[in-house]
C-alpha cells in the first residue's frame, strides 16, 4: 500500500500558488535518473516562468533533452556520484555562487529513496533559495520547507507525487509518460529494427556478453535487423556482442542520437540501466533485462510495453549491490536467447 505524506508550513497539504519565477529541480546522478523526472519537471514548468535542471556531468546530456526545462547546471556531487570525489570547499563555494547569480526563488530536490536531499538543501539556503522542497526520512529542521514522505511507487510517480506536494502539477493533457524534446536527429536506418543494448552503468546489471551475442544471432535467425548500441568505453564490448550479423554502433551516438534509434526501433533489449528510460521516453517497447538488486516496481521502463525477464526472487534481491554477490549471477543467467526472442515477439505485438 502506497503512503505519502507532507509537512509543509504553509499547509498541511502542500502549497498551491499560481505562479512562481525561477525554480531549480536537481538531481544529481545518472542519465536515466534524470530521465525519469520528466513528468516531475513538466509539472514545474507548468507553475514556473522558468526552470533550471540542476545535473551531475553524467547526467547533463539527458537533461538537455527534457521538455520543460530551460537551462541546465552542471554539478558533481561528492555525496551521490557512484564515484566521489573529495568534497571541495572552493567547489562547494563556487555552486552556491552560481545559484545566487541565477536568482532562484524555489527548488525541487529529487532524490532516490536511499540519498539524503539535506546536504544539498543546506547549500541552497545558504545560496538564499526561499523555499525548498524534498523527499526526505530524516528530520530537516529548517532545511525544507516542504518535507515529503512517499514510497512504493514507481520512480515517474513517486517524482511527480513530490512536485504535486510543493504545489506544482502537470497541465491538462499531460498523461505523466516519460518524453524527450522533438524532433530527434535523423538517423541513416530504416525504423523497424531491434536496437540491443549489452552495457550497464551498474556491473551486475548487465547481462553477460556471451549471452548478448547469442541473442544478436537468434534475432538474426527470426528476421530482425539488429543495432548494438553502447558509449565510448563499450567499444570492444558491442564490437564482440554485434559479430558478423548485427551493426555495431558502440560509441557512435550522443544521448540524443541514441534516442532517435531507439525512437525508430520496434523493441528494445536492455538491461536496468540509462537507454531502458530512455526507450521509455521515446515510446519504443523494451524486453528488460532486470536484475533485482533494485526493486522492479521502482525501476522497471515507465508507461510502455515490457516484458521483465531474469529471477526477481533471486538471492540478490534488493541487496542494491554494484558487483553481482551471488556466483554464477544466476539472476540474468537463466534467461536464454530464445527468451529474448519470444519477449520481442510480444512487446511488438503489444
Amino acid at each position: 500500500m502506497t503512503r505519502a505524506r507532507t509537512y509543509a508550513r504553509e499547509t498541511a497539504g502542500g502549497f498551491a500558488r499560481e505562479s512562481a519565477r525561477t525554480v531549480l529541480v536537481a538531481r544529481l546522478d545518472n542519465a536515466g535518473d534524470v530521465l525519469l523526472q520528466g513528468p516531475l519537471v513538466r509539472a514545474v514548468a507548468a507553475g514556473a516562468e522558468r526552470v533550471v535542471l540542476l545535473a551531475s556531468p553524467q547526467g547533463t546530456a539527458a537533461a538537455e533533452l527534457l521538455p520543460g526545462v530551460d537551462d541546465v547546471l552542471t554539478w558533481h556531487c561528492p555525496w551521490i556520484d557512484g564515484a566521489p570525489q573529495p568534497v571541495d570547499a572552493a567547489d562547494v563555494a563556487a555552486l552556491t555562487e552560481r545559484v545566487r547569480a541565477l536568482r532562484v526563488d524555489e527548488a525541487v530536490i529529487s532524490t532516490s529513496f536511499h540519498q539524503s536531499p539535506l546536504p544539498l538543501a543546506l547549500l541552497l539556503r545558504l545560496a538564499g533559495v526561499g523555499r525548498l522542497s524534498a523527499i526526505s526520512v530524516d528530520y530537516p529542521g529548517s532545511l525544507l520547507d516542504v518535507r515529503h514522505r512517499v514510497d512504493d511507487l514507481p520512480e515517474p510517480e513517486r517524482a511527480l507525487s513530490l512536485a504535486r506536494a510543493a504545489g506544482f502539477d502537470l497541465p491538462d493533457g499531460d498523461d505523466g509518460r516519460l518524453a524527450v524534446r522533438r524532433p530527434l536527429p535523423p538517423t541513416d536506418h530504416e525504423p523497424g529494427y531491434v536496437v540491443l543494448h549489452p552495457g550497464a552503468s551498474v556491473p551486475a546489471r548487465a547481462w553477460p556478453a556471451e549471452r548478448c551475442a547469442e541473442a544478436v544471432e537468434a534475432l538474426a535467425d527470426a528476421g530482425w535487423r539488429v543495432l548494438v548500441t553502447g558509449g565510448p568505453g563499450e567499444r570492444e564490448l558491442t564490437a564482440a556482442v554485434a559479430g558478423t550479423r548485427g551493426v555495431d554502433l558502440g560509441g557512435a551516438t550522443t544521448l540524443a542520437e541514441m534516442a532517435a534509434l531507439l525512437d525508430g526501433a520496434a523493441a528494445v533489449v536492455v538491461g536496468n540501466t540509462g537507454p531502458a528510460h530512455l526507450a521509455a521516453a521515446v515510446g519504443t517497447p523494451v524486453v528488460s533485462l532486470f536484475s533485482p538488486v533494485v526493486p522492479a516496481v521502482r525501476w522497471a521502463p515507465y508507461g510502455v510495453p515490457t516484458v521483465l525477464l531474469g529471477d526477481q526472487s533471486a538471492p540478490c534481491r534488493g541487496t542494491r549491490a554494484r558487483e553481482c554477490p551471488v556466483p554464477g549471477h544466476p539472476c540474468l543467467n537463466s534467461v536464454t536467447a530464445a527468451d529474448v526472442v519470444a519477449a520481442v515477439g510480444k512487446v511488438v505485438a503489444a
